[in-house]
This record gives C-alpha cells, structure tokens and sequence, in this order.
C-alpha cells in the first residue's frame, strides 16, 4: 500500500499535477495549472518567446479592474484561445485559435466583447475541446491572489 502511494505521489509531481503545490483553474470540469501574471511587468511579458506550453497548463492575467481588455501575440510562439471573464469569473468572450505573431508592433489585437478581469490564455483548441459557451465560470484553487 505505501509503494502505491509513493508512486501516485511520483506520478503527480511528474505531471505538474494541478492539485499539487502550484496554482490551478478550474473550467468546466478540468483543471489546469497556471501560472499568475498580476502585475504589469508579467502581464506584458505573458508567454512570449516560449516554444511550447505543456498539455492542461495555462497563464491566468489578473488586472486591477474590470475594464475593456485586448491582448496580442506580440513575439508569442504558441497559438492560443484567450479567454476573458468579468469579476464574477463569468467567461464573457472567447478569442479562438490565435495564431503565433512574429510582427512586433504590427501584430493585431484580440479584443473582449465585455469588460473583463480576468484573462486566462490555454493552448489553441481547449476552448473547443470543452465547448465553452460564454458564461462558464472559472474556479480559482488555493494560491491565487485577490485581485487587486
């Protein structure tokens, strides 16, 4: 019984599992471990220049209000869904399927339809593979700070 344990233990921490010591997300029924940009220095930095972000891991922005947001792909590698929620954690827009952006400055933006607070940016085709519809609620696991 304790080899079983030790090895489920093993088995977590390999996987970055996300009810292990880092910040997790909850949406709709799966959970990803996140990492927390709240500041403006992380929030401007995001995933770029990173090759490849790991399956069920995300980035979760944390801004000091809810406001019109719009995020870029500005020097970004990976495509992804950017996903923005209100200050209840209620998805209100879904950007989908974001290409990479080696433009710079030129890169488009990918506006919220809503005010938002929350951004949480997964791996291109979750938001699809979940069928998110606008709504979902985002649950936040232990760690994460209050907003602002």
């Amino acid at each position: 019984m304790r080899a079983l344990a030790l090895t489920l233990f093993a088995a977590c921490s390999l996987t970055a599992c996300a009810s292990g010591r880092g910040p997790w997300v909850e949406l709709a029924g799966q959970r990803y471990a996140i990492e927390v940009a709240d500041d403006d220095a992380e929030r401007a930095r995001g995933l770029m220049y990173r090759d490849a972000m790991p399956a069920q891991n995300g980035m979760l922005f944390i801004h000091d209000a809810e406001e019109p947001q719009a995020y870029w792909m500005k020097n970004t590698k990976i495509p992804l869904d950017i996903l923005y929620f209100d200050n209840s954690r209620k998805l209100v827009t879904q950007q989908r399927d974001i290409p990479p952006c080696s433009l710079g400055d030129r890169c488009p933006s990918y506006p919220s339809n809503a005010p938002a607070r929350y951004v949480l940016e997964l791996n291109a085709g979750e938001a699809a593979r979940l069928k998110l519809q606008d709504g979902a609620e985002l649950k936040f696991g232990p760690g994460i700070p209050p907003a602002k």
